[in-house]
């Protein structure tokens, strides 16, 4: 996948779910993985001619685990001339060390979110935009019918009253496979994941679920994804 394709499908996305209005300060959630980055990229490149004008800033939660490297991810923003913070947290630490969770990923997502949110909130931003995929779309739904016995997944956009916040997914359109082609055509500078789960999760674990019914009834995929996306889900944005 290229760029331009990259941003169509990303621009898709965020025209039919009105993500971005003129003025908006956009934090972008950085990770430092191949779908983070991706992200980075399609932003920056709709920032030059997006009829509502925004601006982005990007944004990690270091868990504290002492092993991300974040040079690369600086020096792309740099490039980019995108004002990059990284949030130190002792996360990993409570995770891994005082609770000694066996299965710390929902509560981890949870704290990392909120000290993401917080630090975009003091930057001046009024938006975090993820960068959840057209697969991590399916795998939530998927996730949501098998552990919690109901249908769900993440809204395309979600105002957090609290925080006064509103969180965007502008990249849900967008198939991992493209985001694998994109990391190899423009080399990314992925960071290596710090956390010990990474791979052996229950997302894990429904992603190769979700592989083998591909394979097994091809377009299984494309049924799911509409399936999600056409399914009047409680908090999903109405469209025209």
């Amino acid at each position: 996948m290229d760029l331009q394709r990259l941003m169509s499908l990303t621009r898709q996305a965020i025209d039919k779910y009105q993500m971005i209005q003129d003025g908006d300060v956009i934090a972008v959630g950085i990770s430092g993985g191949k779908d983070s980055l991706t992200l980075l990229y399609a932003l920056h490149g709709l920032m030059r001619f997006y009829p509502k004008k925004f601006s982005i800033q990007a944004l990690t939660v270091d868990l504290g685990l002492g092993n991300l490297d974040l040079k690369p991810v600086e020096r792309l923003c740099r490039e980019f001339s995108v004002p990059y913070t990284v949030i130190s947290t002792d996360i990993g630490k409570i995770l891994f060390e005082s609770r000694k969770e066996s299965n710390p990923c929902s509560l981890c997502a949870k704290m990392r979110k909120g000290a993401l949110n917080e630090e975009a909130k003091k930057a001046g931003c009024n938006k975090v935009a993820y960068a959840h995929h057209r697969e991590d779309l399916i795998e939530t739904m998927m996730m949501s019918l098998i552990y919690e016995g109901r249908f769900y997944s993440f809204s395309p956009c979600t105002y957090l009253d609290r925080m006064d916040l509103t969180v965007i997914r502008p990249m849900i359109y967008v198939p991992e496979a493209d985001v694998i082609g994109f990391q190899r055509k423009y080399q990314l500078p992925v960071c290596k994941n710090p956390c010990p789960m990474d791979g052996h999760t229950k997302r894990e674990y429904v992603k190769q679920l979700i592989k083998q019914l591909e394979q097994e009834n091809p377009g299984v995929k494309s049924r799911f994804f509409h399936a999600v996306t056409e399914g009047d889900i409680p908090g999903w944005p109405k469209t025209k």
